[in-house]
């Protein structure tokens, strides 16, 4: 069995890692990401463990090798899906495979999954269970800190505690409780107010278990400065709208002797390449530019950039030669303004 402690030892990359985000981390996301970063774990949209079962695995599991460091997250509650799920995810090269307990959609509860399930831990621990049995490779729950009212620290420790005996390498915590009902996903990931302080102290009661903090971190200083106290920490939407600030953290936060890219240009053009040679006739060329859309955030042009991503990839017919005209029209402004030098850094 792989323990907290190996895992941090054969899988540094956990101390920065950008969160599965539905609609949004899918595979042409996660090689731009990893055109910027080599060392930031990535992870896929949840993936519902029942679809798997079902025999619909190239459509969830098909990723480029490029990737790597990627996680799967899995999202159920039947233990032999979950079971045949992981199976699934390590023949399929995945180096971590995660289970979603803190989803609070209507969608992922009509399902018996997300967060509803840390109103029942024995469940997660058969759950976490099964994924032990069924692969070597690291087994992860992404979790909240309580549902609704069932808030209290006890119970996230004795929940914590039924994860660490099930055999769970980490613990991935968003530091807001959810709200089953009332709330949207969106209003779940800003109106319950962060509790950093609650993730701090689980780490303290629980120095065997890998703990990784999740929500309200928007850059690398608040990151760094995070993992004197915890083992890792999850960036989610900065990290999209933004890609750009994950540049630095091979150097930061992972002691590379040099970033993963230093030209967003570059950055820009090697992803346009990787994307001629994706996209197939009838697929939105949006599928792939919307992913684009925040890279030279901060950068004067950036309102160009955007637009013309967005009204190229409205065209009829619109192919990869959208990135390279949005390039075009960047480059035009940021001459102006010197930002062309900015982007080179």
């Amino acid at each position: 069995m792989i323990t907290a402690k190996s895992i941090m030892r054969t899988v540094p990359d956990l101390r920065l890692s950008v969160a599965p985000m539905m609609d949004w981390t899918d595979p042409a996301c996660r090689y731009l990401l990893r055109l910027i970063t080599r060392h930031t774990r990535l992870y896929t949209e949840m993936v519902p463990a029942q679809a798997l079962w079902h025999g619909r695995a190239e459509r969830f599991l098909d990723h480029d090798s490029s990737e790597h460091p990627v996680a799967i997250q899995l999202g159920g509650s039947d233990p032999a899906q979950i079971a045949y799920g992981t199976r699934l995810a390590a023949e399929w090269g995945f180096d971590e495979i995660n289970l979603n307990v803190g989803c609070p959609s209507d969608r992922v509860q009509s399902g018996r999954f997300g967060a509803c399930l840390m109103r029942e831990p024995k469940l997660v621990g058969e759950l976490v269970r099964v994924m032990r049995a069924e692969t070597d490779r690291p087994v992860t729950v992404k979790s909240r800190i309580g549902v609704d009212n069932d808030d209290r620290y006890d119970q996230l420790c004795r929940f914590t505690e039924g994860v660490l005996a099930a055999g769970a390498d980490a613990l991935i915590v968003h530091a807001r409780k959810a709200w089953l009902q009332g709330l949207s996903p969106k209003e779940n990931r800003e109106v319950p107010p962060l509790r950093h302080d609650v993730v701090a102290a689980l780490k303290a009661d629980f120095p065997e278990l890998a703990i990784v903090l999740n929500g309200g971190v928007k850059d690398l200083d608040t990151a760094a400065a995070w993992l004197d106290r915890v083992d890792g920490v999850m960036i989610g939407r900065e990290a999209y709208h933004n890609p750009w600030l994950l540049a630095q953290a091979d150097t930061r936060l992972f002691d590379a002797s040099a970033p993963r890219a230093s030209d967003r240009l570059q950055v820009a053009r090697q992803y346009q390449h990787w994307v001629a040679g994706q996209h197939r006739t009838g697929v939105p060329i949006s599928r792939y530019t919307r992913h684009l859309v925040g890279l030279f955030q901060g950068l004067p042009g950036a309102r160009v950039w955007r637009r013309a991503l967005s009204e190229g990839a409205a065209r009829p017919g619109a192919g990869p030669d959208v990135i390279e005209q949005a390039i075009e029209r960047w480059q035009a402004v940021g001459a102006r303004h010197g930002a062309i030098a900015e982007a080179v850094s």
